[in-house]
């Protein structure tokens, strides 16, 4: 059997966090009127210079493929924009691209791919990233300009583009809305109100807390312009600073939010992730290459893991991804410094820490706030917060992490990285 070779984090970026622009591209939020094209190869090309700037030996030649996360692979995120940004990035040709989409899963099972490739020799350098501008495209749009290009040209041409999608689908009802998905868990786990909402608080606390420690300095500029305007975006704008300054008032301001999946429901806005347009990038090599050139990781990866679940509720297959990942790097739930699940919804994330023995409140758990506090940009989140664990593991000097994210369809994904 060929010697597996050990697979190290070298350095991270991503840009900004920007609101939905879903008023409208006059009045959506900060990323809204760019492209993801541009925003994907600006922190491709950000991500080459930091490692380059450490490393002066470092040949971007070397890069073996760029892995990109990417759920909605339409209008400008289509045509494979992992290659189409990496050419934008001045990444040498020579490094191929590919584009995953696992749903929410897409960013860490990019990383999860390429940290493979590297384990088994195939490469020694793999930059990982994630986009998405969900501004543009909505969960399921994908779906629905195939199904609005059908109603357009159904009457002319009745029989030249078919839609296939199966009735079973439908039928079987196998895609309930993840709101739905999560008012399900909160029923059978007797879940309050009050639960979600100071879980919620609770990260974007951290997330507050953490940018003013100056924690989120990966954040890279995205310069544009839009009808001749430039625009530049440095910040996110998403964080809630009411949730640090006074988090009793900021409590009861999320007792007044409405009720959108159901009627006598607790799901809300308050403990659900928020809908954003975001990139991330972070650099995978081996951990030969990495001594090579004198960089010091991060991390390193030990352990990798999928899962299928139902796919109603849908939300709850990291369970299964989580126990699988820890099994294989020879790890409990004891031994992980950073627990890293992405906050979808509140309700999952209570079940998980439920079923894999840990304090729903533990300090461990994303520890410089999660997707409630920042935002889910669906195909970049697993990059995003990937690299937020690795990070703070180096900040404070941790032994291992865990991540794991759910996914649409009932699908789960998880990863263990260990300090080096």
């Amino acid at each position: 059997m060929a010697k597996l070779h050990e697979c190290v984090v070298v350095d991270t970026v991503r840009s900004a966090i920007g609101k939905s622009g879903w008023k409208g591209m006059e009045k959506g939020g900060q990323l809204c009127q760019a492209s993801a094209q541009d925003l994907l190869a600006c922190v491709l090309k950000a991500l080459v210079d930091k490692v380059k700037a450490k490393a002066p030996n470092f040949n971007p030649i070397e890069i073996e493929n760029v892995m990109v996360g990417c759920l909605s692979q339409i209008g400008d995120q289509a045509l494979n924009i992992a290659r189409l940004a990496s050419l934008l990035a001045g990444i040498p040709k020579e490094a191929a691209g590919a584009t995953v989409n696992q749903y929410c899963n897409s960013g860490l099972k990019a990383i999860n791919i390429a940290a493979h490739e590297i384990m088994l020799g195939e490469g020694d350098i793999m930059i990982c990233a994630g986009v998405e501008i969900m501004s543009h495209f909505g969960m399921g749009a994908d779906a629905q300009i195939v199904m609005d290009f059908h109603k357009l040209t159904q009457n002319a041409h009745p029989n030249q583009y078919p839609l296939r999608l199966s009735p079973r689908m439908m039928e079987t009802k196998m895609f309930v809305p993840q709101g739905q998905c999560a008012e399900m868990i909160s029923a059978d786990q007797k879940h309050t109100r009050e639960d979600l909402d100071r879980f919620g608080a609770w990260s974007m606390k951290k997330a507050v807390e953490a940018e003013r420690k100056g924690w989120f300095d990966n954040i890279v500029p995205f310069e544009f312009s839009y009808k001749g305007e430039k625009k530049l975006v440095t910040k996110d704008e998403t964080l809630r600073p009411k949730a640090a300054d006074d988090p009793e008032g900021f409590m009861k301001d999320l007792a007044k939010l409405p009720l959108p999946f159901k009627k006598d429901g607790i799901v809300t806005a308050g403990n659900s992730s928020q809908i954003v347009d975001g990139a991330a990038a972070v650099m995978l090599m081996s951990g030969e290459k990495a001594a090579q050139l004198g960089l010091e990781p991060l991390c390193k990866i030990t352990a990798c893991a999928v899962a299928g679940g139902e796919p109603v509720p849908m939300l709850l297959a990291p369970i299964p991804a989580a126990k699988k990942a820890l099994q294989r790097a020879g790890k409990k739930i004891a031994d992980m410094d950073i627990i890293e699940p992405n906050e979808a919804f509140v309700s999952p994330l209570l079940q998980f820490a439920d079923e894999l023995g840990y304090d729903r409140m533990d300090p461990r758990i994303n520890p410089t706030g999660g997707a409630v506090a920042l935002g889910h940009p669906i195909g970049a989140s697993g990059v995003i917060y990937f690299s937020e664990m690795c990070r703070h593991l180096k900040r404070i000097k941790g032994r291992a992490g865990l991540q794991m994210i759910c996914g649409g369809g009932g699908v789960g994904i998880s990863a263990v990285v260990e300090k080096v």
